[in-house]
């Protein structure tokens, strides 16, 4: 019973195949080469997305790094 379920599966998903290629092409052939403004504004937007995650990882390292010696007592 589980065989032929998992069959049906397999068909379903290969006759699939050719509606979803098509609509792939279709997305294709609408596209278009970004201007030189559009592409410098996409990489200026991701650049900036880029280095506030960097900025936000490194302050969360220092705090990691600084913020515990003061909570955790020191055993000699």
């Amino acid at each position: 019973m589980a065989e032929n379920n998992t069959a049906d599966k397999v068909k379903d998903g290969i006759a699939n195949i050719g509606p979803t290629l098509r609509s792939y092409l279709r997305i294709l052939k609408l596209a278009r080469k970004p201007s030189r403004k559009e592409f410098m504004t996409i990489a200026k937007v991701a650049a900036l997305g880029i280095l506030a995650i960097g900025v936000m990882g490194f302050v969360f390292y220092v705090l990691m790094d600084i913020v515990p010696e003061y909570f955790i007592p020191v055993r000699t």
